[in-house]
């Protein structure tokens, strides 16, 4: 089997990486599992019962198109929990009370200065390097704080989350997920769309981004739609 991308601590070899791709892209079926692998879906069935027997696994049958239903096997809360978790039930306590006596946008200030922090440390670099290779050390900085990121793409690239460290704190208050999608947008300077996300059930948190226009492209649209007597109007002459 390929050695996996990101360590999962407690475990090495073929359960690894398989409770890894599952992180990555569950439901998936033996087949699916063994082709990555290169191994036989009898060969790759072991290690699945093994770990449904150590409750980190489970399935259901499915129908995928024509043929007879198949098993897609995923991970139990169990074994999402092996996942780095950077968030406990007392911060979300405590998170609470914040929400309770100064509203929503309190919560999600405390989380804007949490990555203004990380930003600070690395922009200057950044801002050197073009759109492809931001999003390249962004997702390695992000994997390095827990979230298994990846990045894809050229000029208009791809950033993937596969693991939420704040999963916890997100079920409760969904909307400090502005606070991150705001960190990126600003550490990148590029546009970002949020494609999917794992509070609603996706496999990983999805990030399209875009390079924004140059900026004397803008500063011409801006001249060129501004209305009769604004500073960036020009007077016709005859």
């Amino acid at each position: 089997m390929s050695a996996p991308t990101t360590a999962l601590p407690g475990f090495k070899g073929a359960k690894s990486d398989v409770l890894l791709a599952l992180k990555k892209a569950q439901p998936l079926t033996a087949g699916e599992l063994a082709a990555q692998f290169g191994l036989t879906a009898n060969a790759l069935r072991r290690h699945l019962k093994e770990l449904q027997l150590a409750g980190l696994v489970t399935y259901r049958r499915e129908v995928r198109g024509v043929g007879g239903p198949v098993y897609a096997f995923r991970l139990t809360e169990n074994a999402e929990r092996l996942f780095p978790q950077a968030y406990d039930e007392a911060l979300s306590q405590a998170l609470e009370l914040v929400r309770t006596q100064f509203g929503s946008q309190a919560v999600v200030e405390i989380f804007l200065k949490r990555w203004q922090a990380v930003s600070d440390k690395v922009k200057p670099e950044l801002d050197l390097l073009p759109l492809p290779e931001r999003a390249q050390r962004l997702a390695a900085l992000l994997t390095s704080l827990g979230y298994m990121a990846e990045a894809t793409g050229g000029e208009t690239a791809t950033l993937r989350e596969h693991n939420c460290t704040i999963r916890a704190v997100v079920e409760q208050f969904p909307e400090v997920c502005a606070a991150e999608e705001r960190f990126i947008q600003d550490i990148l300077g590029a546009g970002v769309t949020r494609q999917a996300h794992i509070a609603k059930g996706a496999n990983c948190c999805e990030y399209c981004l875009a390079q924004p226009a140059a900026l004397g492209d803008r500063a011409a649209s801006t001249e060129h739609h501004a209305p009769a007597g604004s500073p960036g109007h020009k007077q016709e002459t005859a």
